[in-house]
């Protein structure tokens, strides 16, 4: 039973690997990720490298087993996504901008599997202003969807057939929509019920998450961040924000959250003595964006090696 069931499995990576599908799905992402960096290189924002090991990482705003390894006398933590380390990286004078395309680790709940677009790891490009505020990020990726999707339709246009996808050009600027109007409006399942029915991608700003994101000194509850979601249905695209640079608030908002401060000393001193500069940015998963732009209904098709939570990993 066991070797049958390797001949199989054997069997579907040699069809997957010898399939016109990888190879026009491989064209596809070389022609993002190209069209990305041209574009970073465009506007002077710098290339960094992805950080895997570290003492801290994004504690996200949802729950996800944790992924670490014992390292002598230290405990190291695989990284979630590299944005408390982008903030370190503008301490530079000089630099004032930067983007990583990171490898991500994230051990999701097993309930995800069926979701269509979660993986266990994947790559984020993550991107950083240091000085902007979220709508001067908000044009920069609007700018670089505009840019991304046009050259996809001139570059690959045998690809895009392959998969039967007509793609339209995003039209500037993006609609913007507040979360909590759309909650009072849709209810929890606003995201879905408004991706499906766009056919453009768009914006949602203020949720609350994560103790980085800078709330409103005047509106407490306020969060300067915001969503960019796919239309038709695809979701979550790029979340992002403002982030917040001030000791004390930073502080406020880790103990509000019930954080352990320790993982996060020297990172915390950095605040402490102003090192930290004011940032907005934001990440968005290359996998997700590969998953909308040939219509795939599930993230996995799009994964040359996925890692579907609850999926037993055969290669």
């Amino acid at each position: 039973m066991i070797i049958v069931q390797r001949t199989q499995q054997t069997q579907q990576i040699i069809q997957k690997f010898e399939s016109a599908r990888t190879r026009h799905l491989l064209k596809i992402q070389s022609t993002l990720l190209k069209s990305i960096s041209d574009f970073m290189e465009e506007k002077g924002i710098l290339q960094a490298m992805p950080v895997m090991l570290a003492p801290f990482t994004d504690p996200l705003n949802h729950e996800v087993s944790e992924a670490a390894i014992q390292y002598g006398s230290q405990t190291l933590r695989l990284t979630k996504s590299m944005i408390l380390h982008k903030f370190i990286m503008l301490m530079g004078k000089g630099v004032d901008a930067v983007f990583i395309v990171s490898p991500n680790v994230r051990l999701e709940s097993e309930d995800c599997k069926d979701s269509g677009r979660h993986l266990i790891e994947f790559s984020q490009v993550d991107i950083e202003m240091k000085g902007k505020d979220k709508r001067a990020f908000m044009d920069l990726t609007e700018e670089l969807y505009v840019k991304m999707i046009a050259g996809l339709k001139h570059t690959c246009p045998d690809e895009l057939a392959y998969f039967r996808r007509k793609l339209t050009t995003p039209t500037r600027p993006f609609k913007v929509y507040e979360s909590k109007e759309l909650l009072r409006k849709y209810g929890e399942g606003w995201e879905g019920i408004l991706s499906k029915a766009s056919s453009e991608p768009f914006w949602v700003l203020d949720h609350t998450r994560e103790f980085y994101d800078r709330e409103d000194e005047k509106r407490r509850g306020y969060y300067h961040n915001y969503d960019l979601i796919y239309p038709e249905g695809f979701g979550e695209a790029l979340s992002g924000g403002e982030r917040e640079y001030v000791y004390d608030e930073v502080i406020r908002k880790m103990d509000e959250r019930k954080m352990d401060r320790e993982p996060y000393g020297a990172y915390l001193e950095l605040v402490r003595q102003g090192k930290i500069p004011r940032t907005s940015g934001g990440g968005f998963g290359v996998e997700r964006l590969l998953r909308w732009v040939t219509g795939s209904s599930h993230i996995e098709e799009v994964t040359l090696f996925p890692r579907v939570p609850g999926k037993h990993i055969v290669i």
